[in-house]
């Protein structure tokens, strides 16, 4: 690190669980973050601020006037520009050195088999179950980690799915791919914009504690929280012997 970087991550280098070892690896690190909307507007704040030296950011819509009541990366003069790219240039505003790789489009199983062997960690800002369960998928495959988050009208869920580990789950461990579950969105069900906030920064910490060795991380846990009542929920997770992802 230069004399710069060292003033700028100070902070982090004073944490005894981070120091100069650790906030290189941030720095040496590549996350990709599915997803820059609600969610993944903390998300990658906080990693770029963090430091993360790589963040490719995936995406295929662009900005409406709808995003702008919770979705902070993007502000009233990129309506209509795509999403990544707005969320790469309010990134490069802030870290003018972190490489910043904004992609406009969906995130199949081939793009994902072709970039994650390079990546150090997923995070999945996602909305909505075929994106999340190819993302489960392809960071099974490839032995990634991968930092989930979900949230809609005062409800938010977060979790990380590291099947490196013994007994860790995957995501369709908790979510069978072939299991009915109701898709239901922002634009018909709300969302509360601080939610959003909430799930997208403990992701951002989750990430950062997997890159940076900090701590242990949420794997075989899931949290849900209730924000109405500002109430966190923890449920434990077990790898299920059926789960055709991951046994």
């Amino acid at each position: 690190m230069n004399d710069d970087q060292l003033l700028r991550y100070s902070r982090h280098i004073l944490l005894d669980a981070i120091g100069i070892e650790g906030q290189q690896r941030l720095l040496d690190a590549h996350a990709l973050i599915i997803g820059a909307g609600g969610l993944g507007s903390p998300a990658a704040l906080y990693l770029g601020t963090a430091g993360v030296g790589r963040i490719t950011v995936v995406d295929p819509d662009r900005v409406d006037l709808t995003n702008l009541q919770r979705q902070i990366a993007h502000n009233q003069s990129r309506i209509g520009q795509p999403k990544a790219d707005s969320l790469a240039q309010t990134l490069r505003a802030i870290n003018p050195e972190l490489r910043i790789g904004p992609v406009c489009r969906r995130a199949d199983a081939g793009w994902l088999d072709a970039l994650l062997p390079e990546v150090d960690v997923v995070l999945d800002c996602s909305d909505n179950f075929r994106t999340r369960h190819a993302v489960n998928a392809a960071c099974v495959r490839h032995r990634k980690p991968l930092v989930s988050g979900a949230a809609i009208g005062f409800d938010g869920q977060v979790s990380v799915y590291d099947t490196r580990q013994a007994g860790a789950p995957c995501y369709a461990c908790l979510f069978p791919p072939d299991a009915a579950f109701e898709e239901v969105a922002c634009a018909t069900m709300g969302v509360f914009a601080p939610l959003v906030g909430i799930i997208g920064s403990v992701q951002a910490a989750e990430a950062l504690k997997l890159l940076s060795g900090a701590g242990p991380s949420l794997a075989g846990r899931l949290l849900m929280l209730d924000a109405r009542s500002m109430h966190w929920d923890e449920i434990t997770l077990q790898r299920q012997g059926g789960c055709p992802v991951c046994a």
